[in-house]
């Protein structure tokens, strides 16, 4: 009886521990099947250069582009797009800004983390600058505009009507990545 209690303790303690080590290895194949299938609503995490001059505008098409901001509930911040939804074609640039004001009486950093439903749109959203590729940091109740400026691929998919951008504000003071130049 003994020893079918052990080997009992023995099965479910492996599986315990299998179950624990999935849970870890879940991020990282999330991360690497969405980004096989294209289908994880993340968008550029750097600059992509827009050349004017080589870009080709699809008028007979129009995309309703709707920009959401959220912020982390414990930060005591202002944050929200200057214009809520926009009707552009694919391959105009689209320039806006993103109000945010520190309302604490601290000097904090955030960080953006953005988002694009449908999952599929976000391989064709092409920032060329946004606030979301850096840190920023305000001085306690100090506010500013931050801009972005974005293109859609003319190859979006057709089906694709409606995209709506949300940026997510997380308090990031200390953890502030500093760039030295060397």
């Amino acid at each position: 009886m003994v020893k079918n209690h052990a080997k009992l303790v023995t099965i479910l303690f492996i599986v315990v521990l299998g179950m624990f080590a999935f849970g870890f290895a879940l991020v990282p194949i999330y991360n690497s099947l969405c980004q096989t299938l294209g289908i994880n609503g993340k968008t550029n995490k750097k600059p992509i250069a827009f050349d004017e001059k080589k870009s080709t505008i699809a008028k007979e098409r129009e995309i309703l582009v709707e920009f959401v901001a959220t912020k982390n509930s414990s930060l005591l911040w202002a944050f929200y797009p200057n214009v809520a939804k926009l009707k552009i074609h694919p391959g105009e640039i689209a320039k806006l800004s993103f109000y945010a004001e520190n309302q604490s009486n601290f000097r904090m950093t955030v960080q953006a983390i953005p988002s694009v439903t449908p999952g599929i749109a976000a391989k064709y959203l092409k920032k060329t600058e946004c606030f979301c590729f850096t840190q920023q940091t305000l001085n306690g109740h100090e506010a500013m505009n931050m801009p972005l400026l974005f293109h859609l691929d003319p190859d979006l998919p057709a089906d694709v009507k409606t995209i709506t951008l949300s940026y997510t504000l997380f308090d990031v003071t200390n953890r502030v990545i500093t760039v030295t130049s060397q």
